[in-house]
């Protein structure tokens, strides 16, 4: 088996990418999306997953967008400073599916599948503002997710993404926290970390099967 496509083998075809969005509320549809940040990930030949590059925009809210105050207050976003350096959403989402897509030709993989933490929440505000943009070739699979807070609940007991990290033995700084870049990042290591943890089940580059066989 190829380097290239060691992780289509593991996620049966899939290419796993970490996506954090911040925003101006819940609504997916009528809330501004203001900051995305998509992390690859690497696998190594004896199964190891890990942290690659990160991707991050800051982005423009769109026309007549409504941006609640309590959400600018959590993730500390000004989305109207001068400085900040905004661009389309378009024009984001298309600088981030070139790396993914390049990712999919590197790693051999059919989709991407967005990881997160809450992770349909990310995937809503992506999807809608795919709709909103027009853009027509989304790499990521509409609907499929790998979701840390029910990975972290499972193998760590924890569900909030800080005390799930801190779980997993790795550092938190809250005063990170809350940026799309950072949160994509550790979101990153506590999916490695998890999916590292079932590393028996992925030997000399195959799954193992054999213990769910007869089942």
């Amino acid at each position: 088996m190829s380097k290239a496509n060691l992780i289509a083998s593991r996620f049966r075809g899939f290419m796993p990418v970490v996506v954090d969005v911040e925003t101006g509320g819940f609504n997916p549809l009528t809330d501004a999306l203001l900051e995305i940040a998509a992390v690859m990930l690497t696998l190594d030949e004896t199964g190891r997953l890990s942290r690659g590059e990160t991707t991050r925009f800051h982005i423009l809210p769109f026309e007549n967008a409504n941006i609640e105050p309590a959400s600018l207050e959590v993730n500390r976003i000004d989305p109207h400073h001068p400085l900040r350096p905004a661009i389309p959403e378009r024009d984001a989402l298309q600088r981030v599916f070139r790396d993914v897509r390049a990712g999919l030709r590197a790693t051999e993989c059919t989709r991407a599948i967005l990881v997160g933490h809450n992770a349909h929440f990310d995937l809503s505000f992506l999807n809608e503002a795919i709709k909103r943009t027009g853009i027509k070739r989304n790499p990521f699979h509409p609907f499929s997710v790998f979701d840390t807070v029910t990975m972290g609940g499972i193998a760590l007991g924890q569900t909030v993404l800080a005390r799930a990290v801190q779980a997993a033995g790795l550092n938190w700084d809250p005063d990170a926290a809350h940026s799309a870049a950072y949160d994509a990042e550790l979101t990153a290591d506590l999916f490695c970390h998890v999916v590292n943890r079932f590393q028996p089940i992925y030997a000399n580059g195959q799954l193992n099967t054999n213990d769910n066989d007869s089942h």
